[in-house]
């Protein structure tokens, strides 16, 4: 007898949809129209106010957050026989970036009810061979900085934030990424803002921005726009190995003219975040998440826990059936069988905890109150069902 299949109704509610308005679009248009379109003055332009932003020194725009990372671990010198502590509720590009490095990642446990890494794991983590700490500040809240900049000090490691899901986020009014040695950010389509693929490094050091700036563009002495505006194009110098990292002009354009609106973009984020919280919390079974009056919270992803009523896993089947696209941030680092090795695995109690019970909601700027009610009543209806 052949197993009946349940059902799946056509999209209703997608996972995300990016944002591009028209103004992005002729940001974009006139940025084509300049002979120049990578490494240019519009990439400059950005990096200057998104360095403003942050209240960094210095900001060096790349091809994304993954690379944000890889350079600024070889820019501060770690690589072969050097450990660095990150969570182990990631995206994989944290551990990638660090073994792409030629250094080893430490998966550390993370808070259960904010999913930040946990200052006592990281702790229980330091060895002889610790050289660095990754905090990622998750789904838009901050870490506790103040706690792992006192471990790193007392440790001498260095401290690069991974501020992918956490632009406009800040603890006691200053930004995430300058507590730190640096921080990278993200710039992909569902972030909270968007140039399609590309990141940014923040620092504070004019050294290690000199050497990113040179890792990201071939390890050369000069960019494109500097060989072209004087002396002969071909006169410069490689003075170390080099990377391919650089943003163009185009991503750089919509990047500009996305911060624009940051504070808007994360003000509806915001509202959203509240509005599935106060028609959520009510149903039996669904715990949501912490909120934030303060600004240390940017609202990145809606993650809620499911409590004995339903499977995570049930719900997402049963949520496919109503046309709702879900999804869970993230699956353990150490389920991964490239990145097991680098666990303990009973010292990430919490981590095996929560991913059994998450789930991720529809969530993006623009999606609107009937899109919003249809997820939530079709959650009801599937727990009240069951």
């Amino acid at each position: 007898m052949k197993k009946k299949v349940s059902k799946i109704n056509k999209t209703k509610i997608p996972f995300f949809k990016p944002w591009i308005t028209n103004e992005d679009k002729k940001s974009i248009m006139k940025a084509l129209n300049n002979s120049l379109l990578t490494d240019g003055p519009i990439l400059e332009k950005f990096e200057k106010k998104f360095a403003l932003f942050t209240g960094a020194k210095y900001a060096i725009g790349v091809s994304n957050a993954t690379s944000a990372l890889f350079l600024s671990l070889k820019a501060l010198g770690i690589g072969k026989g050097d450990e660095v502590i990150i969570p182990d509720i990631t995206f994989v590009a944290t551990a990638n970036a660090v073994l792409q490095a030629g250094a080893t990642p430490v998966l550390a446990d993370v808070e259960i009810d904010s999913m930040n890494i946990s200052s006592e794991s990281i702790i229980k983590n330091i060895n002889s061979k610790t050289k660095g700490i990754i905090p990622v500040h998750f789904a838009g809240r901050a870490c506790n900085m103040n706690s792992i900049i006192k471990i790193a000090k007392k440790n001498n490691l260095i401290v690069i934030e991974d501020c992918a899901h956490a632009i406009g986020a800040r603890l006691n009014k200053k930004h995430v990424g300058t507590f730190g040695n640096v921080g990278c950010f993200s710039f992909y389509p569902t972030k909270n803002i968007t140039t399609i693929e590309g990141g940014m490094i923040i620092t504070n050091s004019k050294k290690i921005k000199d050497h990113v700036s040179s890792l990201r563009n071939h390890g050369l002495t000069k960019t494109l726009a500097q060989r072209y505006s004087k002396g002969k194009p071909w006169d410069y110098d490689m003075i170390e190995l080099g990377y391919n990292f650089r943003l163009d002009e185009i991503r750089s354009a919509l990047g500009l003219s996305q911060l624009k609106r940051i504070d808007k973009l994360n003000g509806l984020r915001k509202n959203l975040y509240e509005y599935y919280n106060k028609k959520l919390k009510n149903i039996s079974g669904i715990v949501v998440p912490e909120s934030s009056s303060n600004d240390d919270h940017v609202f990145h992803l809606y993650i809620m826990k499911i409590k004995n009523e339903i499977s995570r896993d049930k719900l997402f089947d049963e949520l496919l059936k109503f046309g709702v696209k879900t999804s869970v941030h993230y699956k353990p680092l150490h389920k991964f069988k490239t990145l097991k090795k680098f666990s303990k695995i009973k010292n990430l109690q919490n981590a095996n905890k929560v991913y059994d019970e998450i789930i991720t909601l529809p969530f993006y700027p623009n999606m609107s109150k009937k899109d919003q009610n249809y997820v939530i009543n079709s959650i009801s209806k599937i727990i009240n069902n069951k």
